[in-house]
């Protein structure tokens, strides 16, 4: 433990890098003042941990069907394992290849993968952590198709040029047996067969191999005679073969929508011709093509008649159709459609031996997005429910948040509600896919992940032990009208598609209270019940936040805002609470401009709500004189005190959830005070300003300290000459941009980019009017106007990421998508403040102060920290009944950078999270909610003889600054990056201590302590390549942190060294012993008379000593990493050592023993050279030169 005194901080008690620096401030508090501080450098590590779910453009599947484990390859050549619920594994192939096909070497416990840039992989999954063994690189033939046989060692490569090799894959050699494609085909073939589609070996006999060409070709050939027994000609492409178990027949999938079932021993024609999907001509003629039939599989059973089960083969006229897999049992053939198209199927067997009876009892089908399994064995083939978080992706996400060390009754009780909602028809039969065992750690704290969706859903998971499982979906979609046709379509729409897309949003884990603002400008406030109610009315308020901008000053523009508390049926109508000085239509004019009018209708007829989450309160901010309204930017609420406040950039506004009304509605500029040294300094008026049509973003203002570096917040100016002409016709480019943008959120999330945007003129003399009015329960607002000139608005989408160590402190990453462009230079373009984060706490609003006072810490985009003091009464009827004060205490503190996280420590430096109300049941009896409604007491201890007592920790996307309160001054400051910016930024606890977690945008995580800001982490953990991980990257408490990696899959990582540690405990095991199940019986009659399967010696014929070795400088054989890193993990120190130092001398040994077989070989070549010669010189040694 290691002791620290504010005033010897400059003496060298904090570290110092070459990249940043803390310094401190004297003169604060005393000398034997001194905080302890626990965390060391040595807590700390980085590593990926699980990766969750659906695996991200699948290209190839595999299953074991003695392990039970199921393998997924994907286009970017990651490799998922999956077992039973809740075993699941990663790997990645460092060439980053797309994953062609997979084998498994059944119940060894390994993995053979072939990738598109011609190389094989064998991968060892006895570990916990997969490594591959060895690979093999081809130089000269690209892969096309892999078989590796049950039971054996020797896998066949088919290859383009038509070839097929062999591979060892005990050692990854090449065998020098080769089957070259000019001796399959027959002689008289004048035209290439193409690339190989297909190798099998006969079920009945190992010995015959088949070999399916592209080009409709398929050769049966002898392994011991090396040459072809049969060929079998068609005329359309071969895309799949299938045996009988017989191995007399097989059935081969065309081009043309065909299936042809081939007798072994009659080449000459098909025995049958079938066209599953085909419209069959009463004239007897052949069918109409259809589509190609890419793949088919053949299973039979012993009771009944045999599956036949094909991707493919719809009939062309069915356009628009959804992908189908067909299922032909008997005289039924079953049509299953799919929601998405099919990338690969599998029917899993009760056996895994060929030449047996297979009994089919499932099918798993590998769809671009999504994993489905069929129960063949019910009627009407239903799926069985997946126990994998596949989901993810339903809907794309918009933001998501990371909560560990959550209450201890918050799953089940959010199971208990979530477990109504799932979907009947499931298969009444186990999870087919069983395989793998769960890990053994002792990380037993509960883990929260909520991810908010583009369609207006929100998903609670439970993320402990590792795992993934989804407990409740929320559809905040329901509060609003559905969409209507385009004709009764109001457009008033801020985005054209997903209007309902979360944005961001607030939760409080001990009282479960959810708030979550929209892309539509709304917020909607939730209490989590048990019971189920039907609520009549909605409860709405309408809040009105402006910029108002006018040539001349004019004190009727400024008139008194308040807002309503209406029902849907008046909400569009809320010019009764308007002020006469203020002319309001609520909405279109004739002129076309909107105003006082929602971006969504909330429903006006009554709402069923189940058990879990039930709407409290809808906020919508409204069209201003046709402008929309901006959208939300940071968003918190706190329990304790019913409030919500949210900002944008046109300001902040306060919200009493209890009473249903607006308490502060103010603009950034009126939170400074008159004297405040960082409000913005006045320009002199322009009357005339031409705006740009470059679209670029600009957030921050003027700044005259010295220190001030340019974030990707800050702005630039530039004045210029323009008529009202052209600045109109600019301003609706803008809109119609705007409306465009939002398209982008269905197709793709990364481009759901968060634009913060708006170029504005802001005029010199800004009139501040504060007026008081009571509404019909005679509650006491403050409204608050800015007159600002807005030249343009873009409207920001969602993609917002928020993880906070405290239900309130939000930290936000919209500064890395603004636009840093310079091109702008035709516009004066003076930024707009935005607010950027909130942090309820109990502190001093003013450094007069001796007392703590309710407060809400407020952060801009650029760099300002501002305290708002709340008054109120302490709880009960008074405080439903007597009016919310809110004040401005001015700025505190200035950082570079906008602000990204606050928090408060107090003298001891323990963090003094926001109070909060324990959770109680809205819908329960009076006595009940007494009983479990309590607040929890303030813990901040007053401050006596001017002395301070608390901390304020502040960091922003440049620096974080401690300041001590309520003195305000400052004690500490880093400056974590000069060249580039923080994207995230996190208060969290860790080994029973807290420290400041920060992600930035060139990669690095790193962590300080707290209070002195001291580096104790700096890895470059990945170069940000993927504005995904930007928008989504979450800290969260005890050293655990997630981004989406893909649009489809969380990356779970922890920055702890104990979690490291334990690791490869905490993993699922892929690998378990189990034994192989009896071969089928043979028969008396079959083993006497030899009917039985035929076995073969692969050695004999692919041995070194048999088919010689293969050429070199075919593949290239890479050792791999896997047995180094084993060793690595089991051994360290000098034993470590010793064994790398033998693995080295095996591996000198090995390249002696090649160079000593070259040697060898030169030398039998030369003494063979010598003999020839020699019986030369004596054949002609006594013949005259006319007897040569």
């Amino acid at each position: 433990m290691k002791k620290f005194n504010i005033r010897k901080v400059l003496d060298g008690l904090t570290a110092v890098s070459s990249s940043s620096s803390t310094t401190a401030q004297t003169g604060t508090p005393k000398e034997n003042d001194v905080v302890l501080e626990t965390l060391q450098s040595e807590y700390f590590q980085l590593c990926k941990t699980v990766r969750h779910g659906f695996p991200y453009q699948p290209s190839s599947m595999a299953f074991d069907p003695v392990q039970k484990i199921l393998a997924i390859g994907t286009q970017a050549g990651a490799l998922r394992l999956f077992g039973r619920a809740g075993v699941e594994c990663y790997c990645q192939h460092e060439s980053g290849a797309a994953v062609i096909q997979l084998q498994f070497l059944i119940n060894e416990g390994a993995l053979v993968s072939a990738l598109a840039d011609d190389s094989i992989h064998l991968w060892n999954l006895r570990q916990k952590i997969p490594a591959i063994l060895h690979s093999l690189k081809f130089n000269r033939e690209r892969i096309t198709y892999c078989h590796l046989p049950f039971q054996s060692k020797w896998l066949y490569i088919g290859t383009e040029r038509g070839n097929i090799h062999i591979v060892n894959v005990e050692s990854f050699t090449l065998s020098g047996y080769v089957i070259m494609w000019n001796k399959a085909i027959e002689l008289s073939t004048k035209t290439h067969p193409g690339p190989v589609v297909h190798i099998s070996d006969n079920p009945m006999d190992e010995g015959k191999l088949l070999i399916g060409f592209e080009c409709g070709v398929v050769v049966l050939w002898d392994l011991k005679s090396k040459k072809a027994d049969y060929r079998y000609n068609y005329d359309e492409a071969i895309h799949s073969v299938a045996w009988h178990h017989e191995g007399k027949q097989f059935v081969c999938s065309h081009s043309d929508g065909t299936l042809t079932t081939w007798n072994v021993r009659a080449p000459a024609k098909p025995a049958q011709i079938i066209t599953p999907h085909g419209k069959q001509p009463k004239d007897g003629k052949k069918p109409e093509p259809c589509k190609p039939i890419l793949k088919v599989e053949y299973k039979t059973t012993r009771a009944g008649d045999p599956f036949m089960v094909l991707s493919g083969g719809l009939s062309y006229d069915t356009v628009g159709r959804r992908a189908c897999l067909t299922v032909m049992h008997g005289k039924s053939t079953a049509v299953l459609e799919m929601d998405y198209p099919i990338v690969d199927f599998l029917t899993l067997c009760e056996t895994p031996y060929p030449n047996d009876f297979q009994e089919p009892y499932a099918v798993v089908v590998l769809l671009e997005r999504d994993l489905v399994v069929i129960d063949l064995g019910q009627i009407g083939y239903p799926i069985f429910e997946n126990p994998y978080p596949l989901t993810v992706h339903e809907s794309p996400v918009t933001c998501c948040e990371y909560f560990a060390d959550c209450p201890a009754d918050l799953i089940p009780a959010l199971y208990s509600v979530g477990s109504r909602q799932k979907r009947q028809g499931y298969s009444k039969k186990e999870w087919p896919i069983s395989g793998g065992n769960w890990g053994q750690g002792t990380q037993s704290y509960p883990e929260i992940i909520i991810t908010g969706h583009a369609d207006g859903s929100i998903k609670f998971w439970d993320a402990s032990a590792f795992m993934l499982q989804v407990l409740y979906k929320l559809k905040t979609a329901k509060v609003f009208e559905r969409a209507r046709g385009k004709d009764e379509k109001q457009n008033t729409d801020i985005v054209e598609e997903d209007p309902f897309a979360i944005q961001t949003l607030s939760w409080c884990p001990e009282s479960r209270m959810l708030c979550i603002a929209g892309v539509s400008a709304h917020i909607i406030i939730y209490r989590f019940s048990k019971q189920e109610i039907t609520t009549e009315v909605v409860q709405l308020l309408e809040v009105r936040m402006q910029c108002e901008f006018s040539d001349v000053d004019s004190p009727d523009l400024g008139g008194e805002q308040t807002p309503t508390l209406s029902t849907p049926g008046a909400s569009s109508t809320p010019q009764e609470s308007e002020p006469p000085t203020q002319s309001s239509t609520g909405s279109n004019s004739s002129d076309g401009a909107r105003d006082n009018i929602p971006c969504l209708q909330v429903r006006s007829s009554p709402l069923k709500q189940s058990p879990g989450y039930q709407v409290e309160l809808v906020i919508q901010l409204v069209w201003v004189s046709g402008e929309p309204p901006q959208q939300i930017t940071s968003l918190a609420v706190n329990s304790s005190y019913g409030l919500v406040v949210f900002g944008n950039s046109n300001g902040l506004a306060v919200v009493d959830y209890l009473q249903k009304t607006l308490l502060l509605n103010m603009g950034t500029s009126e939170l400074y005070s008159p004297s405040d040294p960082y409000q913005g300094q006045p320009r002199s008026p322009r009357k005339t300003r031409q705006p740009s049509g470059a679209l670029c973003d600009s957030n921050d203002g003027p700044n005259t300290s010295e220190d001030r570096c340019k974030s990707p917040t800050s702005g630039s100016t530039s004045p210029c000459n323009s008529d009202d002409e052209r600045k109109q016709k600019f301003i609706e480019k803008v809109k119609f941009k705007s409306r465009r943008f939002s398209k982008t959120v269905a197709n793709d999330f990364a481009k759901m980019s968060r634009k913060i945007s708006s170029s504005s003129e802001q005029r010199p003399d800004v009139e501040q009017k504060v007026q008081r009015c009571h509404s019909a329960t005679c509650v006491k607002r403050l409204c608050y106007l800015s007159e600002v000139k807005a030249a343009a608005r873009m409207t920001q989408m969602g993609g917002i990421c928020k993880t906070k160590s405290c239900p309130n402190s939000n930290a936000k990453d919209n500064s890395f998508s603004r636009s840093r462009s310079s091109s702008v230079t035709s516009i004066d373009r003076e930024s707009r403040e935005a607010i950027s984060s909130f942090y309820f706490c109990e502190s001093f609003p003013r450094k007069t102060d001796n007392l703590v006072s309710s407060c809400v810490l407020v952060g801009t985009t650029q760099g300002s920290v501002m305290m708002v003091a709340i008054s109120m009464s302490p709880g009960g009827d008074q405080r439903m009944q007597q009016p919310v004060g809110i004040s401005s205490g001015g700025t505190i503190a200035r950082l570079k950078g906008g602000i990204l996280t606050m928090a408060l420590l107090d003298a001891t430096g323990t963090l003094l999270p926001p109070t909060y109300e324990s959770w109680y049941d809205p819908n329960a009896s009076d006595e009940e909610k007494e009983k479990s409604r309590r607040r929890r007491p303030a813990s901040p201890p007053s401050s006596q003889d001017g002395q301070d007592s608390q901390f304020a920790v502040l960091c922003s996307e440049k620096q974080a600054k401690v300041l001590a309160m309520p003195s305000q001054t400052r004690i500490y400051k880093h400056n974590i990056t000069e060249t580039s910016f923080v994207l995230r930024a996190d208060v969290v606890q860790m080994a029973g201590a807290n420290c400041i977690a920060c992600f930035c945008a060139n990669g690095h995580i790193m962590t300080l302590s707290l209070p002195s800001l001291r580096p104790l982490l700096d890895l470059n953990y990945l170069p940000l390549t993927d504005m995904r991980i930007a928008r989504t990257f979450c800290f969260s408490n005890l050293g655990q942190a997630l981004y989406l990696t893909s649009p489809t899959e969380i990356q779970r990582i922890t920055y702890s060294q104990e979690t490291c540690d334990n690791l490869q405990e905490m993993l699922s095991e892929l690998f378990t012993p189990v034994e192989t199940p009896e071969a089928p019986n043979r028969g008396f009659f079959k083993g006497l008379f030899g009917g039985g399967a035929q076995s073969l010696d692969r050695e004999d014929l692919f041995g070194e000593t048999a088919a010689g070795k293969a050429s070199r400088s075919l593949a290239q054989h890479i050792p791999g990493p896997g047995s180094m890193e084993g060793m690595k993990g089991a051994a360290s120190g000098v034993v470590g050592d010793l064994a790398r130092a033998r693995i080295a001398l095996d591996e000198r040994g090995q390249k002696l023993g090649e160079l000593e077989e070259r040697t060898a070989a030169m030398m039998a070549s030369a003494e063979s050279f010598s003999k020839h010669a020699h019986d030369m010189m004596l054949k002609y040694k006594d013949k005259k030169w006319y007897q040569l």
